[in-house]
C-alpha cells in the first residue's frame, strides 16, 4: 500500500477561542489535508495550564506546538483575529528555522498597526464595560455573557487574550515575510477597508478578499473559506 502523509493545516484561534473553534470548518476541508487546530493554555484541553499574557509567550507556545506536530510535508497556517496577528510572528519564527509554511492565511484582522475599537485597552475595563465590548465584537451569545458561571470561566480567558494583543503592539513592526499572505475580512468589519495593510508584511505574493458579514463572517462562508485554504 502506498501511504503518503497528509499536507498540514495549523489553525490559530481568535481571542477566547480554543481547539474546538474551527470545528465548523473541518468537514469542508479536502481529505488530503490534516486539520490541526491549536490552542493556547488556559482553555479547552489545556484548561489546567496557566493563561499566557504576553505575545512573546503565545508565539513561542504556538511555534513549539507546530515543531512537534510537523510531518515534513507542505503546510499552511491559518489564523482568525488574534490568531492572524500571532500567525505573522509564528510564521517569521518558522521561516528563521528554515521550515516556512506555503502560505499564511489571515482573517478578521487588518494587520499590525491599524487601530480600532476606539483605541480602548479592553483588558483593563471594568466587568460591565468589558462585556459591552464583547457584545460589540460579536461571536458570543448575549445569554452566555449574562450567565455568571460562564463569566467565571470565560471572562478571564478573554481578558488574558486581549492583554496579549494590547501589549507589545510593536512586536511585528519589522517583520517582512517571504511567505505569501492571503487576507480575508468581513464587509461589516470596522477596518475592512484597511485589509491591504497586510501587503506590507511580505515580499511574497499577496491576495485579499472581502466577504459579506461581521467579524465572524467565517461562519457564513465555510465552503469558500475551505477552498481558499488549500495547498
Amino acid at each position: 500500500m502506498n501511504y503518503r502523509m497528509k499536507d498540514q493545516l495549523f489553525l490559530l484561534h481568535f481571542a477566547g477561542g480554543n481547539i474546538y473553534s474551527f470545528n465548523f470548518l473541518k468537514r469542508y476541508m479536502k481529505s488530503y489535508i490534516e486539520f490541526i487546530p491549536l490552542e493556547l493554555p488556559g482553555r479547552g484541553k489545556r484548561y489546567n495550564e496557566e493563561l499566557l499574557k504576553t505575545k512573546e509567550e503565545a508565539v513561542e507556545d504556538y511555534v513549539n506546538q507546530i515543531k512537534v506536530l510537523r510531518n515534513g510535508n507542505p503546510y499552511l497556517i491559518y489564523g482568525h483575529s488574534m490568531g492572524a496577528i500571532l500567525g505573522l510572528s509564528v510564521t517569521a519564527k518558522l521561516e528563521a528555522l528554515l521550515d516556512p509554511p506555503k502560505q499564511l492565511i489571515v482573517s478578521g484582522n487588518p494587520g499590525p498597526g491599524i487601530k480600532s475599537h476606539g483605541n480602548i485597552c479592553r483588558h483593563l475595563l471594568d466587568d460591565f464595560r468589558f462585556k459591552e465590548e464583547l457584545k460589540k465584537l460579536g461571536g458570543v451569545p448575549i445569554e452566555l455573557l449574562e450567565n455568571q458561571e460562564f463569566d467565571y470561566y470565560f471572562v478571564p480567558i478573554m481578558r488574558a487574550d486581549f492583554e496579549v494583543l494590547e501589549k507589545d503592539t510593536f512586536l511585528e513592526t519589522d517583520i517582512k515575510l517571504k511567505t505569501p499572505i492571503n487576507a480575508l475580512m468581513g464587509s461589516e468589519e470596522e477596518t475592512c477597508e484597511k485589509i491591504e495593510n497586510w501587503r506590507g508584511f511580505t515580499t511574497g505574493n499577496f491576495q485579499y478578499k472581502i466577504l459579506s458579514g461581521n467579524h465572524f463572517f467565517i461562519h457564513d462562508h465555510p465552503s469558500e473559506l475551505a477552498s481558499i485554504i488549500s495547498i
